[in-house]
């Protein structure tokens, strides 16, 4: 019975692949050097506006850090032609939704509107890039608004500095080496016109690439483009500079104590390559099979079988520059961080020695045709998709070509490349632990 359930999984699966339709785009630049890309999708009544700058926590000044993740808060504030207050309003009595996020490697914002509002998408979005009011409010404003954000995300959130702590652990040059949120402390000392420069040299056409997509009129879209965008100057050239790390060659050991937590975790952190390459799509594909779903190696033998850990996973955490490969795990019971590791070891030991199975194979490869599909489902992830594989990958065609890449991984580059990156030599070993009057007596 188990084998024709699964059976039917992988056949429904397939299936859904074949049903997937190639996504279609034009794309034009602008001769202020904003690059355009445009996706006709008529099965409702939706558009979708969005702009991805070129600009993450990576182009901040070390003594500055936060300034991205800022600008995401700082740049609803209002425009020359947008009272302060009113964007919000304007979205949604408009039928519409907006949000904007910020990784290290870029900020994106976009609007969700009804389509026969595609023209006030376009125009909020090129006051955003033309009129932006940075003032001295606005900042103060917000400043209180990212504090916020940090004391409830970071601050006070369970294990909420995790990622900080890894960061500031694996890398040295890099500026990954700081949390995208970044210092309360920077954010206070900067002055207003710090601010301003900011804006002016990262925000600016040459450095974004402008998304629509939806129940669009390509032609007459395209027209309101150059009506709103196109006369926007070009700003100087943004250079992006080239940070190199030293290879890991000796294990790290780090201590963190939160007082967030009554439970220890221990981590596994392995810097790992750039998410253009094709060994970061392996590293994916091996994150899938350690920790992916309650059949998977790290779950069924931790979790469920011997019961050492009450939580237990591994995720590849892909950027441009670099990317930080995790491996995490909750000791449950007189279990302790030492053990846990041993068991994870072993495990990754198999990755590195031994192939996966055919059967295991084939069910990892439903598992990416599947999400594959998924990703391109909706206008809002087809859009992000457009803009991230055109700006940071350099290749906009991965949107439709990338799913080859994951098929054409064989067992044995999943061995290899387990064997090349996943080495208790290259890696960090951190206890994250209860601070010491809240830890569990």
């Amino acid at each position: 019975m188990k084998k024709s359930l699964m059976a039917l999984s992988s056949v429904l699966m397939l299936g859904s692949v074949a049903s997937a339709q190639k996504v279609n785009f034009e794309e034009y630049t602008l001769e202020n050097g904003l690059h355009v890309i445009l996706h006709q999708d008529k099965s409702a009544p939706v558009v979708i506006t969005s702009v991805m700058y070129h600009v993450g926590a990576k182009d901040e000044n070390p003594e500055r850090t936060g300034f991205a993740h800022f600008f995401e808060h700082l740049l609803f504030e209002g425009t020359e032609n947008i009272k302060r207050g009113e964007w919000f309003k304007i979205v949604s009595g408009n039928g519409g939704t907006n949000n904007a996020n910020t990784s290290d490697d870029r900020t994106y914002y976009y609007e969700v509107f009804p389509s026969n509002s595609l023209e006030l998408g376009l125009w909020m979005e090129s006051e955003r890039l033309m009129h932006p009011v940075i003032n001295q409010i606005g900042v103060d404003t917000q400043n209180e608004v990212v504090k916020e954000e940090k004391r409830l995300r970071v601050d006070n959130s369970p294990y909420g500095n995790l990622f900080t702590v890894v960061k500031e652990n694996l890398f040295s040059k890099h500026p990954y080496r700081w949390a995208p949120i970044g210092s309360m402390e920077h954010l206070d000392a900067a002055t207003l016109e710090e601010f301003q420069a900011f804006n002016k040299k990262f925000y600016v056409p040459n450095n974004a690439v402008l998304v629509v997509a939806g129940d669009i009129d390509p032609v007459q879209t395209l027209k309101w483009v150059n009506k709103y965008f196109g006369t926007i100057k070009r700003g100087a050239d943004v250079k992006k500079e080239t940070f190199v790390e030293a290879p890991i060659t000796k294990q790290i050991n780090a201590t963190y104590e939160d007082p967030n937590i009554q439970l220890p975790m221990v981590i596994q952190a392995f810097r790992t390559p750039s998410m253009k390459t094709r060994d970061a799509k392996v590293l994916d594909m091996i994150s899938t099979i350690l920790s992916d779903g309650k059949s998977s190696r790290l779950y069924k033998k931790l979790v469920d079988e011997k019961k050492m850990a009450l939580q237990v996973g591994a995720f590849n955490n892909s950027q441009e520059d670099y990317g930080m490969y995790l491996i995490y795990g909750i000791p449950m019971g007189e279990n302790t961080s030492e053990t846990l590791t041993a068991n994870i070891d072993e495990e990754i030991k198999k990755m590195q020695t031994e192939l996966i199975s055919e059967r295991d194979f084939q069910k990892l490869q439903n598992v990416y045709d599947n999400q594959y599909v998924n990703n391109n489902t909706s206008i809002e992830g087809i859009a992000e998709n457009l803009a991230s594989y055109h700006m940071l990958y350099g290749d906009i065609n991965l949107i439709n070509t990338e799913i080859e890449m994951y098929r054409s991984i064989t067992r044995e580059e999943i061995r290899d490349v387990a064997k090349k990156y996943l080495n208790p030599n290259q890696r960090l070993l951190l206890d994250y632990v209860p601070a010491k009057d809240k830890a569990t007596k």
